[in-house]
């Protein structure tokens, strides 16, 4: 199987390149410097430029691209960027398979569980629920609609909602095992909103059941089945590593550092169950939160 990745070089993409290589599946990847082997393709999404050579028909086209959401306050500016990296990138390559002579058989995209808003409570979220109106809900809902000229030409398209990715290296969890170890972990204001999770190996298996499952297509919660309360993934993560967990972080603190960018990513909440996965008989090898970090961090 031949595939082409946007992306590669972020958190999932880098683990999940590593995974079809082994599965013995030709690979290439889209990068922003010049092509430096037969492997890559120069794009610019904000010129709308893509070297794509004449003949090459992947099976499967996969866009993870994005600027980091947590990477900086959010400005105007960088909210900008946030939506425009997202959205550009997904339209470009929507737009150059839906007209190649023998498109892929699927387009999967990133997306966010973000989509359903932040002040959602304790509400179940499956992939019918109902949008929310905040930033990051708008950004998810261009972000999805972009791949519309793949859907349009009868390519199937699966959006993966991916809730907080767990990995020891990189990301969320990352930054957040340095307090902890020192033992100034604790929960973030009331403790009671809900984070959607999943670690990145099982984002990684995700994406490959997505990859050979012809049935699946359109939004896909890309969570494990239990979402926790932030009172209940921090007592879990000071668990998983020996650490007391006794320094709560205040919400006055949150938005007084983090502004708009905080309430959205901190505390907020988000409830979304992994419907459509249960339903077409996936089966998740993290389940459950304690056993996940356990996994996570001695991996």
């Amino acid at each position: 199987m031949d595939v082409l990745i946007a992306g590669a070089s972020g958190l999932i993409g880098k683990a999940l390149m590593a995974a079809f290589q082994a599965d013995g599946c030709s690979v290439r990847t889209l990068v922003r410097r010049d092509a430096q082997s037969e492997s890559e393709l120069f794009w610019d999404p904000v010129k709308g430029t893509l070297d794509w050579p004449d003949g090459y028909s992947p099976n499967t086209v996969i866009c993870l691209s994005g600027a980091n959401v947590a990477g900086k306050r959010w400005s105007s500016s960088y909210k900008q960027e946030i939506l425009d990296s997202r959205v550009r990138s997904v339209s470009l390559l929507a737009k150059t398979i839906a007209a190649l002579p023998k498109p892929p058989s699927l387009f999967v995209t990133a997306s966010a569980v973000g989509i359903y808003g932040s002040s959602r409570g304790d509400e179940l979220l499956t992939e019918e629920s109902s949008k929310g109106a905040d930033f990051l809900a708008d950004v998810c809902q261009q972000w999805e609609t972009a791949a519309q000229p793949a859907v349009d030409a009868g390519i199937r398209t699966v959006h993966l909602r991916f809730g907080i990715v767990l990995a020891k290296t990189d990301g969320a969890l990352k930054k957040m095992l340095l307090p902890f170890r020192l033992g100034l972990g604790g929960p973030i204001g009331s403790g009671q909103q809900y984070m959607s999770w999943v670690t990145l190996d099982e984002a990684v298996n995700i994406a490959r059941f997505v990859v050979q499952h012809d049935t699946i297509h359109g939004p896909v919660n890309a969570v494990a089945p239990e979402a926790v309360t932030n009172r209940t993934f921090t007592r879990s993560l000071g668990m998983a590593i020996h650490r007391p967990t006794v320094f709560p972080l205040p919400a006055v603190i949150v938005k007084a550092m983090m502004g708009e960018m905080g309430e959205a990513l901190l505390l907020g909440s988000t409830r979304a169950v992994p419907e459509k996965l249960l339903d077409a008989g996936y089966t998740f090898q993290s389940p459950a939160l304690r056993e996940a970090l356990s996994a996570v961090l001695s991996s």
